[in-house]
């Protein structure tokens, strides 16, 4: 029997990975799949069949197939299972909902731990169109100028036209030192070929520097299995110094590990503040809440985000804003509010199943509404492109330097 484990992971997610917000993910030894690895023959056992499905039509097209079919002879049956299940999960209509093959699975879990090859950018489907969420710093995405809301209409010449966002993972990622193009629209722009190198990407969770002798500015880049340790580094390095304030940085963070999301709210937010909650199905809810001492607790605050701020990144910013009054400066966040459970199977295959909504203490749904800034300050694509934008840098950062005024 399979067995699932509540992770606390999105989008996730990261060399291209599939936009995702991560709860679960799972050990495994089970019924289902072991024979699957190295399937050549096919059994058909009713156990655990539906009572009250039908499955005769089933196998009579999976009859007609292996008598009528050209090439019959190169039919593999563990490719028709293995795209069988992915049909049946695809149309339950949830693009969060997927079935990874053991391959896609393992490039999966290579990006959880937040070291993997590709190019550097977290994707999405927006409107059905394969989207950018945002390019991750310093990679060869961000370099060529890859932008949140780049619209991908094809992979090395392959069209994205209902192409999963697994599938799109598989062809973005490949062995480091060699080519991906990827076919880009923007904003009504022409289309243009973005042709970069992939490379081995290590995303570091967290870099922080003194604006001036009272303001820290803590970048936070991703929830990866690095952040926990790299934030409280930074913490105790800033409380070392004069700063009274901090400028936390979410903006083009796709998300990630929801523990994390709730540990880093701990640093700010008294014990037992309600970090997020979580609604099922049914309408039962689990909430999440902080604990140990808020040692960040006395510093003023201000946050910035954008459309690339995804998943737990909106989840911090919510807790934040709506136990503390703390302000949002930016734009609209990207609104990726579901909860994935990942459930594994021998043989290496695996469920990602949207199990849950995530709802902001007040009860806003993530999914639904993403989080409004307090102060909009819109960056112009143009502007950024052009490099008169430099994120970071008081003067060049017209998000920053509207934070800094706040805090003033």
């Amino acid at each position: 029997m399979e067995r699932h484990i509540k992770l606390t992971l999105l989008g996730g997610i990261l060399a291209a990975l599939a936009a995702g917000f991560i709860l679960g993910s799972v050990a495994d030894e089970g019924s289902l799949g072991g024979s699957l690895q190295h399937a050549s023959t096919l059994v058909r056992e009713n156990v655990g069949q539906p009572a009250d499905v039908d499955f005769t039509l089933f196998w009579n097209a999976w009859d007609a197939l292996h008598e009528r079919f050209v090439d019959s002879e190169k039919l593999s049956t563990q490719d028709l299972i293995y795209g069988a299940i992915a049909g049946m999960i695809q149309a339950a209509g949830d693009q969060y909902t997927v079935f990874f093959e053991p391959v896609t699975n393992k490039k999966f879990r290579d990006e959880i731990s937040g070291t993997f090859s590709g190019v550097g950018i977290e994707i999405g489907k927006r409107n059905d169109l394969l989207t950018v969420i945002s390019p991750i710093k310093n990679t060869p995405a961000f370099r060529a100028g890859v932008r949140t809301g780049d619209i991908i209409l094809a992979i090395d010449k392959k069209t994205t036209a209902d192409m999963t966002v697994e599938e799109a993972v598989t062809l973005i990622r490949g062995s480091r030192g060699s080519t991906v193009t990827l076919s880009i629209r923007r904003n009504g722009n022409p289309d243009a070929d973005i042709a970069m190198v992939r490379e081995n990407i290590r995303i570091p969770a967290v870099e922080w520097s003194l604006l001036n002798a009272n303001t820290a500015y803590i970048e936070l880049s991703t929830f990866n299995q690095n952040v926990d340790d790299e934030f409280r580094k930074a913490a105790r390095e800033i409380q070392k110094t004069s700063a009274k304030n901090i400028i936390l940085d979410l903006r083009s963070n796709p998300g990630g590990l929801l523990d994390s999301s709730v540990y880093i709210a701990g640093w700010f937010l008294d014990p037992g503040s309600t970090v997020t909650i979580e609604r099922f199905g049914d309408g039962s809810e689990n909430v999440f809440r902080t604990s140990g001492e808020p040692e960040l607790r006395d510093y003023s605050i201000v946050i910035l985000t954008n459309g690339g701020s995804a998943s737990a990144s909106e989840i911090l910013a919510g807790a934040l804003h709506d136990v503390r009054s703390i302000r949002i400066v930016g734009e609209k966040t990207f609104g990726k509010g579901s909860v994935q459970e990942v459930i594994e199977f021998p043989g290496g295959s695996a469920l990602k199943v949207t199990v849950a909504r995530w709802l902001t203490p007040n009860g806003i749904s993530i999914s639904e509404k993403g989080i409004e800034p307090d102060v909009k300050v819109v960056l112009s694509e143009d502007a950024i492109t052009a490099g008169t934008v430099v994120f970071g840098t008081p003067g060049k950062d017209p998000q920053l330097d509207k934070a800094l005024e706040l805090l003033k």
